[in-house]
């Protein structure tokens, strides 16, 4: 590249928001320059293959897609795909459990509460859930609703007080009974968010939305082919509309005067400067002020572990009733339980280890099975990931190393509780002979793909309304050329590529 250039667009990092945004850009017209540090696009939404030897690419960070609007796929004209997982959850308990989907959930809850309260409750409760994400999901791509007008959308003011204005909690002890049917409800309002049901900020209650209106159904879909077929995908859209997009290269300074902003860069041992009208930033808040020599936003921090395992087969499990592939087919929930999980933030909030590290799982292969290569299927290898949480970056500062491997057997121990056999004896061999299990805390993640304190939403996530800070899109700063596409904007978070939809929109003056 030539020492200075100057584009329509530069966007700093080149992950799928990113993507998403250059690709919307280049299809406008817009030159447009994609600057990403890493030597591959895809950020967090990647696969690969983390087991020397073993030809199997996993969804090694984000590995579940639900609110990437099919407006983004459509109008970039993706060659990508979903399926549809044919279990919802599978939660044990001693010899038995709760199992939601094929068919089977009312009996099923039968069997768990011996009636059918909770199940009535269950179908009222996600019933409303449902109504709602079918009318607050079209806005994700739409100029930022004012609260009131949201409220007026939705149309229901029970709704509205249950997700927008007390603490889940309150609605969830009110409606169920059972401790088991509670925790699973809670769990959407804990992926990756560090708070008790009752945590008077709603944090929990954003993260719970999130959880559920995507799509406008609330179904986690498995991206077909892995998440690196989706990055791939837009990477091949964005190119194909003309943005170039160069790899190894690292923003290491933006200035701005509001028209044009100037961003250094350094590729190996060379440095360079580039210009454009427009800045679009795909890092973080805490990133973004790096950049711009400005005064940090507060820290963030995840709360999160992330396990990747393949296995030679799907363990036998306790609960003699389900089929292990139907179990982890969907998200099979390990020591969940409401009071279970309250137990497990009050530790981690005072600076401990959960003695019952709560987490969950889902199997990829089973769905779609072309992630592992020729002959591991038919052999019936299968890969497993697993989401821990409350566990907070704080408890990894002194030994990182150290407390990843104490958490990782804590972890295991309770899976291995809810089975008929331990998962070690299921795994498989890397070329070394090493087992094919890895784990990430926050501060791998923090590490590897700087995501602020290991923060898989870069800052703690926002209500899908305007506010007096917002803007018009979600996505502006201080700065009135430089725009916010990643999963730090308003209505950011998860594979959605909505932030970068929202940027490329408030850039193209939509």
């Amino acid at each position: 590249m030539p020492a200075h250039v100057s584009y329509d667009a530069v966007i700093v990092g080149g992950g799928h928001n990113g993507l998403v945004a250059a690709a919307y850009l280049a299809r406008a017209g817009r030159s447009v320059l994609v600057l990403e540090r890493l030597g591959n696009t895809g950020g967090a939404a990647v696969s690969s293959r983390p087991f020397a030897g073993v030809d199997a690419r996993l969804s090694r960070y984000s590995y579940l897609v639900s609110l990437l609007p099919d407006k983004i796929v459509r109008e970039l004209g993706l060659r990508f795909a979903v399926r549809k997982r044919t279990v919802s959850s599978y939660t044990p308990l001693g010899d038995g459990g709760l199992l939601v989907g094929e068919g089977r959930t009312r009996d099923s809850f039968a069997a768990l509460t011996g009636g059918e309260t909770e199940y009535a409750a269950w179908r009222d409760f996600y019933g409303m859930t449902g109504r709602v994400a079918g009318r607050v999901f079209p806005t994700l791509t739409e100029p930022l609703p004012t609260r009131e007008a949201l409220r007026a959308r939705i149309d229901d003011e029970t709704a509205w007080r249950t997700l927008f204005e007390e603490p889940i909690g309150v609605a969830i002890e009110k409606r169920f009974r059972n401790d088991l049917v509670r925790g699973v409800v809670l769990t959407d309002a804990l992926i990756g968010t560090f708070a008790d049901a009752h945590d008077p900020s709603l944090v929990q209650n954003r993260c719970f939305l999130y959880h559920v209106i995507g799509g406008g159904t609330g179904d986690w879909d498995v991206p077909v082919g892995g998440m690196g077929a989706l990055t791939d995908a837009l990477a091949d859209a964005a190119r194909s509309a003309g943005a170039e997009i160069r790899t190894g290269h690292e923003a290491t300074r933006i200035d701005t005067d509001g028209t044009a902003a100037e961003v250094s860069f350094r590729a190996g041992d060379t440095e360079g400067r580039v210009t454009g009208r427009q800045l679009l930033v795909n890092a973080s808040p805490q990133a973004l002020a790096a950049l711009l020599g400005e005064e940090p936003p507060a820290p963030a921090e995840g709360a999160q572990l992330k396990v990747n395992m393949l296995l030679r087969r799907l363990p036998r499990l306790r609960d003699g009733s389900v089929d292990p592939r139907e179990a982890f087919a969907g998200t099979f929930h390990i020591a969940e339980g409401y009071g279970q999980l309250a137990t497990a933030y009050r530790e981690a909030a005072a600076g401990r280890l959960p003695l019952a590290p709560p987490s969950e799982i889902y199997c990829h292969s089973l769905t779609d099975p072309s992630i592992l290569g020729p002959g591991l299927a038919d052999r019936g290898f299968q890969t497993l990931t697993l989401f821990g949480l409350h566990t907070p970056a704080r408890l990894f500062a002194g030994d990182n190393d150290a407390v990843r491997a104490e958490l990782l057997a804590a972890t295991l121990r309770q899976l291995d509780e809810r089975l008929a056999e331990p998962i070690a004896d299921c795994l498989a061999e890397d070329e070394d002979g090493r087992p094919c299990i890895e784990a990430k805390t926050p501060l791998d993640l923090e590490r590897e793909l700087r995501l602020p304190g290991g923060h898989i939403f870069h800052r703690d996530l926002s209500f899908p309304y305007a506010t007096e800070d917002t803007g018009r899109w979600g996505v502006e700063t201080a700065h009135a050329n430089v725009l916010l596409c990643g999963a730090g904007a308003v209505r950011g978070g998860g594979v959605s590529g909505v932030p970068g939809h929202n940027a490329a929109m408030a850039a193209l003056g939509r």
